[in-house]
C-alpha cells in the first residue's frame, strides 16, 4: 500500500528525480525534449514550475522511458528507479546447464552461499552423495573419453561443498530412492554392487554429517516439487533440462522457501529415521 502524498511534495518530488536522472545520464534540457517529442520550455518547465501539477502521463511515460528509469520512480509510487526490464534481469536469470557433475555455475553459487543453509530437491540422487561408481556408471556415456578426469574435477568441488560450512536440507520423493534400491526406471541395469556400495556410503555420510546434512523423503503422490535449489536468503535455482533458471527477488525465494519447508514438514520419514531406511534397502535389493 502507498503512502498518500500532498500534490505539492509530490510535485516537487517528481521535480527532483527528473533532476538527478538527467544528471546521471548526462542529458541537457534539449536533448530530452528531442527524446521526449516535446519542447525545451515545457522540460524546463516540468523542472522549475513550482506549483503542485503534475505533467499528463505520456510525458511522465516519454520521460521515463528517454531516461531509463520507471515511471512510477519519477512520480514517487516506487523506490526503485530501474525499468520493469531492468528490474527483471536483475531479479531473473537463465543460464545453461551443461551435463557435468557440478559445472562451474553450480560451484560458484554454493561458494555465494557458504555459511548459508542450503535447500536441495535433486533430479535424481544427490550428485554430492554419489559413489565414484555411480557417478561413472551415470556420467561417463555423456562425458565421454575426459570422464576420469571430469569426475575427478568433481569430486573435489563435491569434497568442499560438504566440508563448507554450510547446512545442507535435501528432499526427495520416496520412490526416488526405491527405484535406486531396486534398479528400475532410471536405474535399469545399475549392477548390485555399486547399488550397496552406495547404500553404504549414504548411511555412512548421513551419519557423520548428521545435523549439517539432513535428508528427508516425501511421499510423490501428496507432494510434487521439481529439482531446485535454495541459497540461503540469496537465491533461488531450478534444474530445467538444458539450462538454470535462476531467482534473486526476495519474495520468490521466500515462496520457494516455504515450498520446501512443506516437503521438510510432510515427510513421511525424516533425517533421524533415514539411516534406517537404508539399511532396510540393503536387505532386499535385487
Amino acid at each position: 500500500m502507498h503512502t498518500k502524498i500532498d500534490k505539492r511534495l509530490r510535485a516537487q518530488q517528481f521535480r527532483d528525480r527528473l533532476n538527478r536522472a538527467m544528471g546521471a545520464r548526462e542529458m541537457s534540457q534539449s536533448a530530452l525534449a528531442r527524446q521526449t517529442g516535446v519542447d525545451r520550455s515545457t522540460i524546463s518547465q516540468l523542472l522549475t514550475d513550482q506549483g503542485a501539477r503534475l505533467p499528463n502521463a505520456h510525458v511522465v511515460g516519454a520521460c521515463a522511458s528517454a531516461l531509463g528509469v520507471s515511471a512510477d520512480w519519477l512520480l514517487s509510487l516506487s523506490e526503485r528507479p530501474e525499468n520493469a526490464a531492468e528490474l527483471l534481469a536483475s531479479s531473473m536469470s537463465v543460464s545453461e546447464a551443461p551435463r557435468a557433475l557440478v559445472d562451474e555455475q553450480i560451484f560458484d553459487w554454493h561458494r555465494e552461499a557458504a555459511g548459508y543453509k542450503i535447500r536441495h530437491v535433486p533430479a535424481a540422487l544427490p550428485d554430492m552423495l554419489k559413489t565414484r561408481a555411480l557417478l561413472e556408471w551415470e556420467y561417463a556415456p555423456h562425458l565421454g573419453r575426459s570422464a576420469d578426469q571430469a569426475i575427478g574435477a568433481s569430486e573435489d568441488r563435491l569434497a568442499w561443498m560438504r566440508q563448507a560450512q554450510s547446512d545442507y536440507e535435501i528432499a526427495m520423493p520416496t520412490y526416488e530412492l526405491e527405484s535406486f534400491a531396486q534398479a528400475t526406471g532410471y536405474y535399469e541395469g545399475l549392477p548390485l554392487e555399486i547399488r550397496l556400495e552406495q547404500l553404504d556410503h549414504f548411511e555412512e555420510i548421513c551419519t557423520q554429517l548428521y545435523p549439517r546434512l539432513r535428508i528427508y523423503l516425501f511421499d510423490a503422490k501428496r507432494l510434487f516439487s521439481s529439482p531446485l535449489t535454495i541459497f540461503g536468503p540469496l537465491l533461488c535455482v531450478f534444474y530445467a533440462g538444458s539450462h538454470y533458471m535462476a531467482f534473486r527477488d526476495r519474495e520468490r525465494v521466500e515462496t520457494f522457501t516455504n515450498h520446501f519447508d512443506r516437503l521438510v514438514r510432510e515427510a513421511d520419514l525424516t533425517a533421524r529415521q533415514f539411516p534406517e531406511k537404508l539399511r532396510a534397502y540393503k536387505d532386499y535389493p535385487v
